[in-house]
């Protein structure tokens, strides 16, 4: 069977959205090839699909052979035809935007001095900010094979031997996976690399070399540096820059291979400008990164895993210097303008003191929102407004709390669906809502049910062919046609209840009945908990007003439960009928169209009414310039990326003051 569509998916099957498609692909029984111009490759060979280069907007056909063809083939074309397929949430997607904006490294050796010394070279701004600190040379050793023929008697303990190797280093990757300090960017591109370690375009390169009496690695090298090639040669950026992760990869099989350990990171000193010809991102997602003041490679640029990996956590890095890093080996101080791509070699005193001002300055800035962080919002007339955070995963819930998250406003759940090639179990599901509510105890932790449809597909459920799927069949209306899927959920949140400060909403809303519905189910579950004898307790039960529909019987809805969050993102979309994801009606998409604003002062004058909370959870409740406005509504809680949390409760304090 096969099926032809147009890939939405945001940049193509780069990175991350190769390996969640493997991901998928491999939760079916049969074979399943992606075609496109004409050349057809394994979707369930991470390597394969990348080199295939699927851009956003192309034409592709999925093919499928066996037993499970029909579900295989609506769940892959479902992951094509999702937008935000591969990412994790709006930070992410905001994450893939910018790098897709940002230039490749140049070659090695084409990069430019800049004109005002010897001393200053310039390579691609990869992470903006300003550095200066004491260098750090990371320069380890290149490895070699030994370089003889293997007898035929020794070519079978050779594939042995390799073979352990490579288990040895999935076997890190999957420790390193299962840890909870590695945060959901870096999860995303550890797992990529793991898939590479296991992807049969490198292993099998590897096994035929050694068969041809190669020493593994020998072997090793050279399958890497072929598919590293096929990588560079791809019309694309963001692919060129995946040569570099199948050469780190295949270095540290080299390195079980040969017994050694790579140089290790855990001794940089605190600020310090770690300095490198490349550094694989395995090895940089593991390094003490709140001690880095900087990084300055010879390779990468704005697209590669080292520069997504420094973005994500505040670190200034300049990439792409080519062969004038080795300029950098022996200096002692290094300045960094990670804004202008500049690097500064042992600066005067001039300009250290320029770049210590410079980073003194921004240092403030941070400062100056920091102090908000224990802050609770709270209005002259003595109302306090809850700021919470935007999260997908558990993973995400330390930067929430350094934020200073006073709970979460929306939890997403899909997520913890499609991260899975099976259903998650109910004792999954109530250990994940559970240690949500523990992190955040006593603030509320709103978690949303499952928010799924055709373009989110998920292993487990088959969704039928739509026009368009973002009207269809979604959210609670999915729900509750697979009461199967959703008890399992609600008896998971039931339990899970027990620690007090678990809500529940209930995503795309547009009748009365679809929340007397869940109540029914809740009941169902409730008892169903009780015979079991297991522990549970009730949660407050809210809705996502996010259609038309809903805030046009918000004062009904109002009477049937316990709070509104309104959801701008579609909301905004769905009012103005203009798809938030097509650029080309962009400028519809704007909540403070009256429109927009009239149907967000409706929804929170039915709430208020009623007595119960409102509050938002869509990317407008970060804006500093739309707070104050939305305050005056009537909502009491605003929930957002933790990356807003304290500018907004900045804004809260600021109209506090002015009464």
């Amino acid at each position: 069977m096969e099926r032809s569509t147009i890939v939405r998916v945001h940049e193509g099957l780069h990175a991350r959205p190769a390996t969640r498609f493997v991901k998928l692909a491999k939760g079916f029984e049969s074979d399943v090839e992606l075609v496109k111009d004409g050349k057809a490759v394994s979707a369930k060979s991470s390597v394969k699909l990348m080199l295939l280069a699927v851009k956003e907007n192309q034409e592709v056909t999925v093919r499928a052979n066996g037993a499970d063809a029909i579900e295989a083939l609506e769940a892959l074309i479902g992951y094509l035809e999702n937008p935000r397929a591969g990412l994790d949430d709006e930070a992410e997607a905001q994450s893939a935007a910018n790098d897709a904006g940002q230039e490749a490294a140049p070659a090695s050796g084409s990069v430019p001095t800049a004109p005002d010394g010897a001393n200053r070279l310039r390579g691609v701004a990869a992470s903006e900010g300003f550095a200066i600190g004491p260098a750090f040379a990371h320069f380890p050793p290149d490895i070699a094979g030994r370089g003889r023929v293997l007898r035929a008697e020794e070519i079978e303990g050779e594939i042995d031997r390799f073979r352990t190797a490579v288990g040895a280093v999935q076997a890190r990757m999957d420790h390193a996976l299962a840890q909870d300090s590695l945060s959901a960017g870096d999860r995303g591109i550890v797992a990529a690399l793991r898939d590479i370690a296991a992807d049969d375009s490198l292993t099998g390169e590897a096994e035929g070399l050694i068969k041809g009496g190669n020493d593994a690695v020998s072997a090793v090298i050279t399958a890497a540096s072929t598919i590293a090639a096929e990588f560079s040669a791809v019309d694309d950026h963001y692919l060129n820059a995946r040569a570099d992760d199948v050469h780190a990869v295949g270095r540290q099989i080299c390195l079980v291979l040969l017994g050694q350990d790579d140089i290790s990171l855990e001794n940089i000193p605190e600020g310090a400008i770690l300095i490198a010809d490349d550094i694989g991102a395995w090895d940089l997602a593991r390094a003490p990164l709140k001690r880095i003041g900087g990084v300055v490679c010879g390779h990468g640029g704005a697209t590669s895993h080292i520069a997504i990996i420094a973005r994500s956590h505040g670190i200034p890095a300049v990439l792409g210097l080519g062969g004038q890093v080795n300029a950098l080996r022996t200096a002692r101080e290094v300045a960094l303008d990670g804004n202008a791509g500049h690097v500064i070699i042992d600066p005067d005193a001039a300009t250290r003191a320029d770049f210590a001002g410079r980073v003194e300055a921004a240092a403030k800035e941070r400062a100056g929102l920091t102090i908000f962080k224990t802050v609770t919002p709270t209005l002259a007339d003595g109302r306090i407004i809850e700021v919470a955070a935007n999260i997908g995963s558990l993973e995400e819930i330390e930067a929430a709390q350094e934020a200073g998250a006073m709970g979460i406003g929306l939890f997403r759940t899909e997520l913890l669906f499609m991260r899975h090639m099976h259903l998650p179990s109910e004792d999954m599901q109530a250990e994940t809502y559970a240690a949500l509510a523990k992190a955040f105890a006593p603030y509320p932790v709103i978690v949303r049910t499952l928010d799924i449809g055709g373009d989110k597909p998920i292993a487990g459920i088959e969704f039928p062919d739509e026009e368009n799927p973002f009207l269809g069949w979604r959210g609670i209306r999915m729900c509750l046609d697979r009461p199967d899927i959703f008890k399992r959920q609600l008896r998971a949140l039931l339990r899970a209840a027990v620690h007090g400060n678990i809500k529940v909403m209930l995503p795309m809303v547009s009748d009365l009945s679809e929340v007397r519905q869940t109540r029914v189910l809740v009941d169902e579950c409730t008892a169903e908990l009780k015979a079991e004898g297991v522990p549970h307790a009730t949660f407050d039960l809210g809705v996502m007003i996010e259609t038309p529909a809903a805030v046009l019987i918000a004062p009904a809805l109002a009477k049937e439960v316990a709070f509104f969050s309104i959801g701008t993102n579609d909301l905004t979309q769905y009012i103005m009928a203009a798809d938030r994801l097509n650029p080309t009606v962009a400028k519809l998409n704007d909540v403070t169209n009256p429109a927009v604003m009239s149907a967000i002062e409706m929804t929170a004058k039915a709430g208020v009414a009623a007595g119960i909370m409102v509050g938002m959870c869509g990317e407008a409740a970060g804006r500093p310039d739309l707070i104050a406005t939305f305050v005056k509504m009537g909502l009491t809680e605003l929930s957002m990326s933790p990356a807003s949390i304290q500018r907004a409760k900045k804004a809260i304090m600021a109209m506090a003051a002015e009464g």
